[in-house]
């Protein structure tokens, strides 16, 4: 199966009692498996990557936005838990929400699944937000109001 880039019927967001949760459809390249025939493991953490810009685009915001007002949102911590194999060809669902918000971080969950709806792998990222000389710096009140809901995607 051949890569092709996202469109916007590649994203839903589904309303769940966690808050929005944003689903964004991939399909596994040749490319992102090893020499035994299944999704190398660092590949889901961009994936997460993958999710992450989804949610932020349903967000309206961007992660350009984020970034210009912050000037810097790195990842700060990332956690994987690995339940099964992804393979080439294989769609996969990654479902993104925001877990927790802090004043100066937010954490994302990730939930990775097959096309049947089982589980392939769950983690989350935590990111700080940065001012230009690398200090943390409170989240911009309007990244902050989108992400706890008030500004629902």
């Amino acid at each position: 199966m051949e890569s092709r880039p996202l469109s916007r019927d590649d994203v839903r967001i589904v309303r769940s009692a966690q808050g929005p949760i944003v689903e964004t459809d991939l399909w596994v390249r040749f490319a992102e498996t090893d020499a035994m025939g299944v999704v190398y493991h660092t590949h889901y953490i961009v994936w997460f990557e993958v999710g992450r810009g989804a949610y932020w685009r349903a967000l309206g915001l961007g992660q350009v936005h984020a970034l210009r007002d912050a000037g810097a949102f790195p990842v700060a911590a990332v956690e994987a838990r690995y339940h099964a194999p992804a393979r080439y060809g294989d769609r996969v669902i990654v479902r993104t929400r925001v877990a927790e918000v802090r004043s100066r971080s937010v954490t994302f969950a990730y939930e990775c699944l097959d096309q049947a709806g089982a589980r392939l792998v769950t983690g989350q990222t935590t990111h700080l937000f940065l001012d230009a000389s690398g200090h943390a710096v409170r989240l911009p009140e309007a990244v902050r109001r989108a992400l706890i809901g008030e500004a629902q995607p």
